[in-house]
């Protein structure tokens, strides 16, 4: 694997271990069984930092959800009509030649765009869509194609997505906590800036400079030494406090998330200009005319090849939902995703790229019939995505030295805010995915 690539962690061909089953409900704490590292796609695990039709914010379907209408969730992918007349080989060739062809012309999109921000992020996007497709497709059916080539060349099709990715992520997350402060406050920008000039009081101006000790205290855990950094102010209202300190505490955010797209921004174009994206490019190139596919796939019919291959993906999807703990997750507020631990996300983050596999390993197969439920996992997982790396990013700011109390809590309100927002992303992903029994009905 190239630097800076990013690619699978195991083979595809590996056994895989954990219970089978999509509606099992296990709470084993820990990586999920056969949840591999898939398609890494961004800095955040695929964060695409722009919704478009694959990526849309969390919003549930009118589709009928497993269990209501006798289909089998569980069950194997679909076969499309045409799979039966057709080679693998020609299959997946013509898969692969439309995203390649579709991955170029959004990168001739993206150089014409020119100064036009709104185009150049949407051409960015849909090449990210492509590179995703084509990624996912060498990996899950990576027994058909020249092994070493798809490796290699989903491994810098992983780094450019990811490049590309992180301007858009930075730009979205402070979208979403501006308007996360302003939710929780009740107030504008300019009306939480006069709120925190009268909130300081007599500490003037040098409030930030002189409360190193509440800021020290809430790098452990931005919720909790929240509430303690307020009582030095001594505004027993934690309305008040709040309201004080949203003001600095979007202020920070602003600067520290500017400066981190900034910085991607110019990565982006750093990448875009260098021999190694060309490389890449001329890869794609030649994809999108001659597919190396191995000798067996031109030999095997598609009917057979390809769906056992599909059914892999899918059983490794299940495998790794098994695992998570659902059965505590069915409940609302139940207050287990508080905890800013990494770890417990990890698992929901990996079944979030199993989805997104098992669905383009669908979409292959059977072009025709989409999954919506497979759509709406999706969403609510990236929903969760969006919200664990907001609150990441909240507690890393109240790690600034030298933050006023106020602008801590502040900060504490939002983080615990955003992991509230992670519990909830748990709870719709689990009623998408669980039948519905009688007593959960409602």
């Amino acid at each position: 694997m190239t630097p800076g690539g990013a690619g699978v962690a195991q083979r595809h061909d590996q056994p895989t271990g954990g219970p089978a089953g999509r509606t099992g409900i296990g709470y084993e704490p820990g990586g999920a069984p056969g949840a591999r590292a898939a398609v890494v796609d961004g800095p955040y695990g695929g964060n695409d930092g722009m919704y478009g039709p694959d990526d849309a914010p969390y919003a549930p379907v009118t589709a009928s959800r497993s269990g209501d209408d006798g289909t089998d969730r569980g069950a194997a992918p679909d076969i499309g009509a045409d799979l039966a007349s057709r080679t693998a080989d020609e299959v997946l060739a013509d898969y692969l030649h439309q995203q390649s062809a579709d991955f170029l012309r959004s990168l001739r999109l993206h150089r014409e765009s020119g100064s036009d921000a709104e185009g150049a992020g949407e051409a960015a996007w849909q090449l990210r869509r492509a590179a995703r497709r084509i990624s996912a497709t060498l990996y899950t059916f990576r027994p058909l194609t020249e092994e070493a080539w798809a490796d290699q060349l989903r491994s810098e099709l992983g780094w450019l997505s990811g490049t590309l990715a992180r301007e858009q992520a930075c730009a979205a997350r402070r979208e979403r906590l501006m308007a996360a402060l302003q939710r929780l406050t009740g107030r504008g920008p300019e009306r939480s800036d006069r709120g925190d000039r009268t909130g300081r009081g007599e500490r003037g101006k040098r409030g930030d400079r002189t409360t190193a000790g509440p800021a020290t205290s809430s790098a452990s855990s931005p919720a909790s030494s929240a509430a303690s950094s307020a009582a030095p102010g001594g505004d027993p209202d934690p309305d008040g406090a709040l309201s004080a300190g949203a003001a600095r505490a979007g202020a920070l955010l602003d600067r520290q998330l500017t400066l981190a797209r900034t910085r991607a921004h110019s990565a982006a174009l750093q990448a875009l200009g260098s021999s190694r994206f060309h490389a890449v490019a001329d890869s794609v190139a030649v994809l999108a005319s001659e597919a190396p596919l191995a000798r067996t796939a031109a030999e095997l019919p598609a009917d057979e090849a390809l769906p056992p291959l599909a059914e892999q993906a899918h059983r490794r999807l299940t495998e790794a939902v098994a695992a998570l703990p659902l059965s505590r997750a069915g409940y609302p507020y139940n207050a287990a995703a508080l905890a800013a631990d990494q770890r417990q996300d990890a698992p929901w983050h990996q079944v979030r790229m199993l989805v997104r596999l098992s669905r383009y390993a669908r979409e292959l197969i059977a072009p025709e019939a989409g999954d919506l439920l497979l759509a709406e996992a999706g969403r609510a997982l990236e929903w969760h995505r969006d919200a664990a790396e907001a609150a990441a990013a909240a507690a890393a700011a109240a790690r600034t030295p030298r933050i006023a109390p106020a602008t801590a809590y502040a900060l504490g309100v939002l983080h615990a805010d955003q992991r509230h927002e992670v519990e909830a992303a748990r709870f719709a992903f689990g009623r998408v995915w669980l039948p519905r029994t009688p007593d959960r009905k409602g």
